[in-house]
């Protein structure tokens, strides 16, 4: 009998990977239908079931559950693991451990957050909030061991960072660093250099030779303790007020998080090209900012630490959000880990909060693409919204230059190194998939889901067409403004939406970017209305 922990943690380990079973396996291969308040999902020869009021986002009410000796009772994750291997045709050991390990870690730290004291900062809050993480993941917590918990957002974590200094002959860095050195002091001839403290252990053999050298000095830990953010190796320094986007060798969710030397390059040559693009985007669409990259510090000691210990700086939101303005994670607003100060609000009037989140949030990235060739990668953990002392959204933060594309084609990147180009390119095909699976599938269907269950109306279902009725009208005004470009009427028209397949690169044991989509129906049936 598992306890009250064990249970959360089940279930929402459970849903998560019925959720992937469900969009990229039985769904496709037409195993999955409807049956009064029921999704019946057939799958390895069983026969599954769970109640779902329907909607891209696959929410479920009450657990899951499996056809055995004529009679329905609760399915567990272990069974669903075979019955996903088994549907799959086996051939990958590693899977059933890392769905373990996530529930295991879930549970850690639903634990953890009892005992921890949360920030008084409402957006550290926010982004401390998904305790659950990615909902269409297999094993959204697996990755790092009992190490993670040390360093875990979900915890409320905070620590010190490691600090190191730099022989200036052997300094590697990009753009502004400044405010690096507000963080400490260096000896003379040395430059300061932060590290995640996990990052640090796990380079100790790399470092031991240039330590003894003099080139890296070890000046301990830091003064004063910084917060970890939704993505664990990003941490919030709160006197500086800056985010620092540290290397971490630790596969989280499908990546090993490590700042490739390409993307510390790019960071700063993409910073500067964003400037402009920006600039119009605010003027077009009021409330539209991004969070700056404007430098990197790394050390020339080969590659291993040269990309181990690069550590990108990162605006913090407090400094570009207007005043009375409060910014919050907007994955922290499609769950209901918890509140936040918008939560009345968009409870008591949701089709006017949705319009205006949709308004904030749709158009600068449509524009991004459409009228100035850059991909913005708008998911859930990438947003930031400013919402006013009511709690209505008047303000959209885009951040995380690493998913941030310009369409090949559209830029001249003379004299920018190859690898660097490469990496900061997509086609113009790849780059509208990408926008459209992180705008309309990773995020708007997920706050639409969330606005609906939190409002608990008498009918669900045409709450929900109202949303997407209203979010219709936000994007066909746009589309009317900018004569109505092809790929977006085709959007408004009804077409299928592109879904990131996070089961079928965690089965095939492939890295993240080769990841691909899986169709699933647009929320717009086409037509005007």
């Amino acid at each position: 009998m598992l306890d009250a922990v064990g249970a959360l943690a089940e279930r929402a380990t459970l849903d998560a990977l019925l959720r992937c079973c469900v969009r990229e396996v039985a769904g496709p291969r037409g195993q999955v239908w409807r049956a009064g308040p029921y999704l019946m999902v057939h799958l390895a020869g069983a026969l599954l079931r769970v109640r779902s009021a329907g909607g891209a986002a696959l929410r479920f009410d009450g657990t899951a559950e499996l056809r055995c000796g004529g009679e329905w009772r609760p399915l567990t994750v272990d069974e669903l693991v075979e019955l996903v291997a088994g549907e799959l045709g086996g051939g990958n050991e590693e899977f059933a451990a890392q769905v373990s390990a996530s529930r295991e870690v879930t549970g850690r730290l639903v634990e953890a957050r009892r005992e921890a004291e949360p920030p008084g900062d409402p957006w550290l809050a926010s982004e401390q909030a998904l305790v659950f993480g990615h909902p269409f993941h297999p094993s959204p917590k697996a990755g790092g061991g009992a190490e993670r918990l040390q360093y875990a957002p979900e915890a409320h974590a905070r620590f010190p960072l490691r600090m190191f200094a730099v022989r200036d002959d052997v300094l590697h860095e990009g753009g502004d660093t400044r405010a690096l050195d507000a963080l400490g002091t260096a000896p003379p001839g040395y430059a300061l250099l932060p590290a995640h403290p996990w990052q640090a252990d796990l380079l100790k053999p790399h470092l031991a030779g240039p330590l003894a050298e003099g080139l890296l000095l070890d000046l301990g830990p830091g003064r004063e303790p910084v917060v970890p953010t939704s993505s664990v190796r990003t941490v919030y320094e709160p006197n500086a007020e800056i985010c620092l986007k540290f290397s971490l060798d630790v596969r989280i969710t499908n990546c090993v998080r490590k700042n490739a030397w390409y993307e510390l390059e790019g960071a700063v040559e993409l910073n500067s090209r964003l400037d402009p693009v920006f600039a119009d985007l605010a003027a077009a669409h009021p409330g539209t900012s991004r969070l700056r990259e404007p430098g990197f510090r790394s050390v020339a000691l080969g590659l291993p630490l040269l990309e181990g210990l690069g550590v990108i700086v990162r605006e913090g939101p407090w400094r570009v959000c207007g005043p009375e303005v409060t910014p919050l994670l907007a994955g922290a607003l499609a769950g209901h880990e918890v509140p936040h100060p918008c939560g009345e609000r968009r409870a008591a009037d949701p089709l006017a909060w949705w319009t205006a989140y949709v308004e904030r949030v749709a158009p600068p990235v449509l524009d991004a693409y459409l009228r100035h060739g850059v991909v913005l990668e708008p998911h859930l953990q990438n947003v930031l919204i400013g919402v006013d002392r009511s709690g209505m959204p008047i303000e959209a933060v885009f951040r995380d230059l690493e998913g941030t594309k310009l369409v090949a084609g559209r830029h001249d990147l003379t004299g920018v190194p190859d690898r660097v180009a490469a990496a900061l390119t997509y086609s113009a095909e790849a780059g509208w998939s990408r926008v459209v699976y992180c705008l309309m599938v990773n995020h708007l269907t997920e706050i639409a889901a969330t606005v609906v269950e939190a409002a608990r109306p008498h009918d669900p279902h045409a709450l929900l067409a109202d949303l997407w009725a209203s979010a219709w009208k936000v994007l066909s005004v746009y589309a009317d403004a900018r004569g109505r470009p092809a790929p977006l009427a085709s959007l408004l028209d009804g077409s299928p939406l592109p879904a990131k397949a996070n089961l079928a690169v965690r089965w095939a044991r492939a890295a993240d970017k080769t990841a691909g989509y899986v169709t699933v129906p647009g929320p717009f049936p086409g037509g005007s209305r």
